[in-house]
């Protein structure tokens, strides 16, 4: 029973992630306005003696990293509850639905 659920939660997880990556591919121009110590850090990365060749590219690089974070961090509530009940005595198991095991997880 915790098997199937967890399959709906990665079934879930595995078609969410392919619907942004589907959005993701549209391209999207914005415009950042920083002024003070944050324009002069991000002059620094940026150029000759920076890291990244441009800004938008030090953004995408910005926020890739923080996909990775909070995905990283999804999992680990997904592995701490998966941790939990497979240590509960199987009596305490009660039936959850996938959107309940999301809901929780997603807090």
């Amino acid at each position: 029973m915790i098997l199937d659920q967890v399959a709906c939660v990665f079934i879930y997880a595995y078609l969410e992630d392919k619907q942004t990556e589907a959005t993701m591919s549209q391209t999207t121009t914005m415009t950042v306005r920083i002024s003070g110590a944050l324009s002069e850090f991000v002059a620094s990365n940026v150029g000759e003696n920076g890291s990244y060749e441009n800004i938008s590219e030090y953004v995408r690089d910005l926020i890739r990293r923080d996909k990775e974070r909070v995905e990283r961090e999804a999992f680990g509530r997904l592995h701490a509850e998966l941790t939990r009940a497979f240590a509960a005595p199987e009596e305490s198991y009660r039936p959850l639905t996938a959107a309940e095991v999301i809901a929780r997880n997603r807090g």
